[in-house]
């Protein structure tokens, strides 16, 4: 790790806690006391597990006792074109151009067309996009999934349903709008109803990643967390009603879950499921959100532990 990675880590509160936790040193910590840790230190305030009350509360409880099997196929990348399929149509799943690939040497690069996108299947931000097949690195984009093949997303957050994903790395085509960009449409659902999402725009750009929250009206909201808002808010998507709709279709046999969507060439693609927004662990601004957003999910029965 470099001196700037280890500063990055002692100048947090409980530095030292997550800095011994990136290397391992917490994995024998039961979920419960780990993420007791990680949320007053993330978030300031204890865990209450016996009556959460908050969204971020209410996210932690979900990781410990809603552990239905079917989460770690919905979490894998690949595996979960298969149930978007079956349950609102293919035509809504990314194309695959490649792949799975246990290891990065088994890419055909050569197979893959001028622009493509690379992801992994058992994590977040595995990724790397291939705008021009004539300037890409292979080398490097290689590099970059073998390290991430080795990381098992699950002992960051305790997030369980990533535990048992099988790591492989798939192509998937390349998509963008009329723009050249490619926005995030975030599809809060709680039991299938939406009542909440936000757009993240400028991935990768110089001024990095924005976030705009919206009532389900599309109405711009008093709601920050995790990025700032756009200095410009994003307009209202062209297919919004759409994907609003396939938001709850695949919302609603959970009690809560996030429902990703991407918009190009006037189409509809699905993204992901997100079942711990920001991992349960990052503060709301104004606070008032998490309460909000906590009164929003009823919690089922306890399924695991």
């Amino acid at each position: 790790m470099s001196i700037e990675g280890l500063k990055y880590y002692l100048h947090k509160r409980g530095g030292l806690f997550f800095f011994l936790a990136s290397r391992g040193l917490m994995n024998r910590m039961s979920d419960e006391a780990y993420l007791k840790k990680v949320f007053k230190y993330s978030l300031g305030y204890e865990l209450n597990l016996d009556d959460p009350k908050t969204y971020n509360e209410k996210l932690q409880w979900l990781k410990l006792h809603d552990r239905n099997p079917l989460y770690t196929q919905l979490v894998d990348k690949y595996e979960v074109k298969k149930y978007i399929a079956d349950k609102i149509g293919s035509e809504y799943v990314v194309p695959v151009l490649g792949g799975p690939w246990d290891s990065v040497d088994e890419i055909d690069f050569d197979a893959l067309p001028e622009q493509f996108v690379l992801k992994c299947t058992h994590d977040s931000g595995g990724i790397v996009i291939c705008r021009d097949k004539a300037s890409f690195d292979a080398e490097a984009a290689k590099a970059k999934l073998r390290k991430r093949l080795k990381r098992n997303f699950y002992w960051a957050d305790r997030e369980w349903p990533y535990k048992n994903v099988k790591p492989r790395v798939f192509a998937e085509a390349y998509l963008e709008n009329a723009q050249g960009e490619l926005p995030d449409y975030k599809f809060f659902t709680f039991n299938g109803q939406v009542r909440l999402l936000y757009i993240a725009t400028g991935r990768n750009s110089a001024d990095g990643t924005k976030c705009d929250y919206y009532d389900e009206n599309f109405c711009h909201l008093n709601y920050v967390q995790g990025h700032e808002n756009a200095p410009v808010p994003p307009e209202k998507p062209r297919c919004f009603e759409q994907m609003k709709a396939l938001a709850s279709v695949l919302g609603k046999d959970f009690c809560q879950v996030r429902v990703d969507f991407f918009e190009a060439d006037d189409r509809v693609y699905f993204g992901e499921f997100t079942f711990f927004h920001w991992g349960g662990l990052a503060p709301v601004d104004p606070p008032e959100w998490d309460e909000t957003l906590g009164s929003w999910v009823t919690l089922p029965e306890r399924s695991g532990s």
